[in-house]
């Protein structure tokens, strides 16, 4: 870890509750994200550590996972600013700020492939089943774990403590050629954090579906694995900032909640049509927020998408529509 990195570690530090150093290239304290254990407060399951040249943050209890420029970013803007303009002074560039190193000869990790989660299906367990079939998802595409923790600590080490663990509705990430990279864990019960991504290959985009899809036709990404259930050729994004340019898809569409008074999803349709991409501007006759309350409320989704797609100029100009329907709405 080098010493910029230290410095703005050791300038955070007293915002991270149980803040301590455990050793040299390692930091322990109280995850900011998720807040840790609201039972046991002693709980300290954030972590920075090194790797090789960058520093990156993991939280053991809601599977967040960053480097530290980001973190910073989150936790504090204006210091991760200084950061940046010190690490570039210092001659770092590049995403994670990396630079370049003597040339060694390493042998790439090779990771055991795995296809199978041996865990039973949703529709085998009756609450799993009935929270699914209530939302006309079939349960049959998910699978069930009453223990989640214990469960996902036998394909990864993501929980130092299993103490207070909960049933869980299992969302696996599989890539494009079927092996499994991920998953997510939905909780049934009441939770702080309803949805819990564990990643098995940190460097594959966070999407649910690739196994399901044909690459030569056009691909909607959707918000959430369970709405993209419902269209042809679907996939989802299990997370907000997740990049699909490594994919190869040729022709996507962007699909995002119908949510006009929603800042966030604001922002990122405007990067969407910045970026010349195609994506959907639901029509002001559809007042229901996602695809899966759309389908509850009789609507033909795969035509509205079709019959929804815009790009560049058009859709600039149905999404500052869109934008206002709030207001005429709400009055």
């Amino acid at each position: 870890m080098d010493f910029v990195d230290s410095k703005y570690i050791s300038l955070l530090s007293s915002r991270l509750e149980k803040f301590k150093r455990v050793k040299p290239d390692l930091y322990n304290f109280r995850c900011p994200i998720c807040g840790d254990s609201s039972k046991n407060k002693t709980k300290t399951r954030g972590y920075l550590y090194a790797v090789k040249t960058n520093t990156n943050f993991k939280c053991h209890n809601c599977g967040s996972s960053m480097s530290l420029n980001n973190f910073l970013k989150k936790l504090d803007p204006v210091l991760q600013k200084q950061y940046t303009m010190e690490k570039f002074k210092e001659g770092h560039a590049g995403k994670n700020f990396s630079t370049p190193t003597p040339k060694l000869e390493f042998k790439k990790p090779t990771f055991k492939k795995r296809s199978k989660l041996g865990l039973p299906k949703a529709s085998t367990n009756p609450e799993a089943k009935k929270y699914l079939e209530d939302r006309n998802i079939n349960p049959d595409l998910f699978f069930y774990t009453p223990t989640f923790k214990k469960w996902a600590n036998t394909l990864t080490k993501a929980f130092d403590n299993t103490r207070y663990d909960d049933a869980r509705i299992i969302i696996p990430l599989y890539t494009r050629e079927g092996e499994l990279f991920g998953f997510q864990g939905r909780a049934l019960g009441p939770s702080k954090v309803k949805y819990i991504t564990i990643m098995l290959d940190d460097d594959h985009p966070k999407v649910y579906g690739l196994d399901k899809i044909d690459f030569d036709k056009t691909v909607y990404v959707v918000e959430g694995p369970f709405d993209s259930t419902f269209i042809d050729n679907g996939i989802a994004m299990c997370g907000a900032d997740v990049s699909l340019d490594s994919l190869g898809i040729k022709d996507l569409v962007y699909v995002y909640d119908n949510e006009p008074r929603n800042k966030e999803i604001c922002t990122r349709i405007k990067k969407v049509i910045d970026k010349n991409h195609k994506l959907v501007i639901f029509p002001p006759r559809v007042l229901e927020k996602d695809i899966n309350d759309m389908v509850l409320a009789g609507h033909n989704v795969q035509s509205m998408l079709e019959s929804n797609t815009y790009q560049a100029l058009r859709a600039t100009i149905k999404f500052n529509e869109w934008k206002k329907l709030w207001r005429v709405t709400s009055t």
